[in-house]
């Protein structure tokens, strides 16, 4: 299988270190998987028999060397039409989606399947990208996007199957839930827990879509719209952070039981499909009050199939990274 890379920060560094660590089980699956093309904002490298990504680790995954072309896009993997599929790995954006955007269209109407981890095109435009990809018979996998490692859309799509999901409810952003769960296992403020998740690098460079709460309504929004047949946008949804919980709530809260969790929650009443992000009060008898640290967890209330929670999927560059591997080995067993 040849695949393309666009997009070289922490995750497709993680992944391409996944695939030199499990090429000798992915080999004994049949599942041998060459990277033709890296490329970044500035250019790209691109080998027509598979770039070593071995010396890329080695060199500290540095593109910089005499393969390095300022020239390599998207376009020349459109051109040269030998890949299998498009890894797209830019980074989000949740208001115009681009580049991401332009990259997944492209490949899908040239006959590419698509991997993606980039919340903005799915956020925006998954209904359009995913008829794209039927009508050309391939795949779109974003199992990335909801959460990384938890396979929220995973058990949405196959394993609740032949129900009517009737509301899901989640816990989909590790910075945040640390931060919360600092509060309350250390007893400290908003700010001193969010240092120390900058400390540690669980928090990034640009936090505020993470505690504003944007990055759990794009992942609730985008289990809204795929597994619902919802056609919500960001202005739909009611969104509220934890940058305003103080560290007395969290303690009296502790004192009763409970705990404080940003939770994300879409669900159909009357036939219209609503949709909320903010911080609520939780008891022992939730499905995830136990969901602490950088863990993420997502609970389903079905018809038939009664409540089904799946808790787990650690955040981290490694956890995505599997992720993405993940749908890859599904699109290869032939599920689109």
């Amino acid at each position: 299988m040849d695949i393309g890379i666009i997009g070289f920060g922490g995750v497709s560094k993680a992944f391409i270190k996944l695939l030199l660590d499990k090429e000798d089980s992915l080999n004994k699956k049949g599942l041998d998987i060459r990277v033709k093309y890296i490329i970044k904002s500035n250019g790209g490298i691109y080998n027509k028999d598979g770039i070593n990504i071995k010396e890329i680790v080695d060199r500290d995954y540095s593109l910089v060397d005499s393969d390095f072309k300022e020239d390599i896009n998207i376009h020349n993997i459109v051109d040269n039409s030998d890949i299998d599929i498009l890894v797209e790995l830019t980074n989000t954006n949740i208001e115009t989606g681009e580049p991401g955007l332009t990259h997944i269209r492209l490949a899908l109407e040239n006959n590419i399947n698509v991997v993606t981890g980039n919340k903005g095109p799915i956020l925006l435009e998954y209904k359009k990208l995913k008829s794209i990809a039927d009508n050309n018979g391939l795949a779109l996998g974003i199992g990335c996007t909801t959460g990384g490692a938890l396979p929220s859309i995973n058990v949405g799509n196959y394993d609740i199957a032949g129900s009517e999901i009737l509301s899901i409810e989640g816990i989909l952003n590790g910075t945040s839930n640390y931060i919360l769960s600092e509060m309350y296992e250390s007893e400290v403020e908003y700010k001193d827990a969010l240092n120390k998740a900058i400390s540690l690098g669980i928090a990034e460079a640009n936090y505020k879509l993470d505690v504003e709460g944007y990055d759990t309504a794009s992942k609730i929004l985008i289990l809204a719209n795929v597994l619902m047949d919802a056609n919500l946008s960001l202005k739909d949804i009611s969104i509220e952070g934890i940058d305003k919980v103080k560290k007395e709530e969290i303690l009296e809260e502790k004192a009763r039981g409970n705990k404080i969790k940003l939770i994300g929650k879409v669900y159909n009443r009357n036939n219209k499909v609503s949709a909320y992000v903010r911080p609520e009060v939780i008891t022992k008898e939730h499905p995830l009050y136990f969901v602490d640290n950088k863990n993420k967890g997502v609970s389903y209330s079905t018809d038939t199939l009664g409540d089904i929670s799946i808790i787990g999927g650690a955040s981290g560059t490694v956890n995505a990274a599997a992720s993405i591997l993940r749908d890859i080995v599904n699109i290869n067993r032939g599920i689109k």
